[in-house]
């Protein structure tokens, strides 16, 4: 065979090697961009389910401790007696009121009710905790994605090729100073 057949085949296949390196060093690379964008859409879902559900269970809390103030306060009307200065039309009122508050509460000869309103409280602070550790793993996941693409994108020979399909380093996520904040929750 001849010696030039020999160096062309030998520059041939080293085309081709380095071609399908270029390629699968792209597609890896499109790949972890895709992680990327994945992992920030997971962080605005988890930032989207903490304002629905929080918003909805702060609203839920203080309906509920709103009630159970009014319930109790009624329940100690009602225990105090029938007040000595009414009309008799003021008395049936107060006493149809009164009827109301009993059948409205499960409460029969004890001191005091048992409020609720403390494990509705109780379950909002779990669902807070639960929330943020969610968004704090959405978070930890999107910055592992962008220190893995980043890795790749500033190692040679990797670095080539990122270059040439302009490729860039990713930003890691950083809340803003107004969203370091945590959420507002007041009764």
């Amino acid at each position: 065979m001849d010696p030039i057949y020999i160096v062309l085949l030998v520059v041939l296949a080293l085309i081709i090697i380095v071609g399908l390196w270029y390629i699968g060093t792209m597609n890896g690379l499109r790949q972890l961009e895709v992680k990327v964008e994945e992992a920030e859409s997971g962080i605005d879902v988890a930032l989207t389910k903490r304002f629905d559900m929080l918003s909805k269970l702060v609203n839920t809390v203080k309906g509920y401790a709103k009630h159970e103030a009014e319930t109790f306060e009624n329940v100690t009307k009602w225990r105090a007696g029938l007040p000595k200065e009414l009309t008799l039309d003021q008395k049936q009122e107060f006493m149809g009121k009164m009827n109301g508050v009993a059948s409205g509460i499960s409460v029969a000869v004890e001191a005091y009710p048992e409020l609720k309103a403390d494990k509705s409280f109780l379950n909002l602070q779990q669902n807070i905790t639960d929330v943020e550790e969610h968004l704090q793993a959405a978070r930890r996941l999107y910055n592992a994605n962008v220190s893995s693409i980043n890795s790749r994108i500033v190692t040679f020979p990797t670095s080539v090729v990122a270059g040439m399909i302009n490729m860039t380093k990713k930003e890691f996520f950083e809340a803003e100073v107004s969203k370091r904040e945590d959420v507002e929750i007041s009764f």
